[in-house]
Formats: structure tokens, sequence, C-alpha cells
């Protein structure tokens, strides 16, 4: 069942992830030369602990498309919690408020939240990229 852009809220997920799928289409049609993003740093430099950690755009470009291709396909692999995440600092706070067993509403709602406010902080990224490009080749928006 589609649903009308229109009808949905601002929070809604479905558009969460349309505006993102919409910001990564604008940031491929615009970028025609991607390694012109090399050894750009990205905003997110600020936030690395070590130089080595640090992504440059051309990496940052490559993983929002690889998270769009996994958004718009639905082939996300399945969660196994038997895998250890190098550099993982295990689960953020409020995670361990929540149990297992506790209420599915209430799981399931603090799980949307996460997904919200990381499609919403990748889309800004996506425009940010692009609006960098346009920088870098020379065209003003």
């Amino acid at each position: 069942m589609q649903y009308p852009e229109a009808k949905l809220s601002r929070s809604s997920l479905l558009l969460s992830l349309k505006r993102y799928s919409a910001a990564v289409h604008t940031m491929e049609q615009t970028v025609l030369i991607p390694s012109l993003l090399r050894e750009v740093p990205s905003d997110d430099v600020l936030e690395q602990e070590t130089a080595e950690d640090a992504k440059d755009l051309y990496d940052c470009y490559l993983m929002l498309k690889a998270i769009r291709n996994t958004v718009d396909s639905g082939l996300a692999q399945p969660y196994d919690d038997t895998k250890v995440i190098v550099g993982h600092a295990g689960p953020r706070k409020g995670m361990e408020d929540l149990e297992l067993d506790a209420d599915p509403e209430v799981l399931l709602k603090f799980h949307l939240r996460g997904l919200f406010s990381v499609m919403v902080h990748l889309t800004k990224t996506s425009q940010s990229l692009t609006a960098k490009y346009m920088d870098i080749i020379g065209i003003s928006n």
C-alpha cells in the first residue's frame, strides 16, 4: 500500500527514509567526479579521536550510497549478537533501562526514535556533502 507524502507526519519513519533516499539521489546526481572528495575532511573530523580514524568525504560518500542501497533494497543482514563489533563501546545509556521482556510497545518506540534520529543525521550528512562538493567545484547554491 502506497501512502501519499502529504498524509505522513513530520516524524514518520517512512517519510524520513524517503527524505534520506532523495538526499542521496541528489548527492549522486550532483557529485559527478567523486574522486574530488578524496582527502577532504568531513564534518565528523572534529568528533574523531585520532587522525587515523578520520574519514574523508569520499569515504562518507561511499558509506551514504551503501546505506541508501540497503534502505531501498531492504537487504539488511539479520542481527547476530555473537559477532563482536570492533570499537563498539556497548549499549548507549537508555538501553540499560529497557529489558528484552519489557513492554513491546515501549521497545518499539525506543528503537523507532533511534532509527529516526539516525536517518535525520544521515540525510543532513548527505546534504552537507553535496554542498561541500558544489563549493569544491566552484558552484554556489
